[in-house]
């Protein structure tokens, strides 16, 4: 009933879900680029997987249920989203260099690890680093003449080219209703909580390749320690009045 939480944010069907957002969950908000996040995360956990020896039993669940929930998220974008991948590429391939930013590319899609937070609260959030700019640096000679010194150069930085960029614009966010049925296919709560589980999982893996848990272990269990878990035994007895 987790997915429910979200009607007490005051949201109406249709709407788009708007970042930063309460969703209904004390201290979770609604997370500025959902379907991208989960992309990355289920494609670079499935890649960490294969290192791991096919007959690992961490291996094949986990697998199955990122590829399952992989699935979930492909197959539904939000509006305009091949429009907005169009426009991306397009920038970067132009000015690869010219923007802050780390991406990550899935087949022909471009996703974008940071860059499109702007500023909105996150229950992972660093802190920002201060900035470099002196106190009382206010007008543009003053930054020009504080770059040029930053740089070694003594003259030929243009503050003002940085302006003349392109804006990369935000991911394309899901409808209330879009979100609705991708959390009734997952099954595991808000989206923002698949997310939370999600990138648990994507750093899980790392410990589990490091700890080799598919290797017997040093000491064998005694024999029968785990017929407690196995379906179908029966542990207590009724007594017959």
């Amino acid at each position: 009933m987790r997915a429910a939480s979200r009607l007490l944010a005051s949201v109406k069907p249709g709407q788009l879900l708007q970042p930063g957002t309460p969703t209904g969950l004390c201290g979770l908000r609604t997370h500025p680029s959902p379907r991208s996040t989960l992309l990355y995360l289920y494609n670079s956990t499935l890649e960490k997987l294969s290192q791991l020896p096919e007959n690992s039993v961490y291996r094949q669940s986990t697998e199955a249920l990122t590829k399952h929930r992989l699935k979930i998220i492909e197959a539904t974008k939000p509006k305009g989203w091949d429009q907005w991948q169009e426009r991306l590429g397009m920038i970067l391939d132009e000015d690869p260099t010219g923007y802050n930013v780390k991406t990550y590319r899935v087949g022909k899609e471009i996703i974008v690890l940071d860059g499109f937070k702007q500023g909105l609260p996150d229950h992972r959030k660093k802190e920002k680093p201060k900035s470099m700019v002196p106190e009382g640096v206010r007008h543009v000679e003053d930054r020009r003449n504080f770059g040029a010194r930053l740089s070694g150069a003594d003259k030929g930085y243009e503050p003002e080219h940085d302006l003349k960029r392109p804006a990369l614009d935000p991911e394309p966010m899901f409808t209330t209703d879009q979100v609705s049925y991708l959390e009734s296919q997952f099954g595991a709560g808000l989206i923002e909580e698949v997310i939370q589980v999600a990138e648990d999982e994507h750093t899980l893996v790392d410990e589990m390749a490091k700890s080799k848990v598919w290797e017997p272990l040093e000491d064998s269990a005694p024999e029968g320690q785990w017929d407690y878990f196995e379906r179908g035994m029966t542990h207590t007895q009724t007594q017959k009045p």
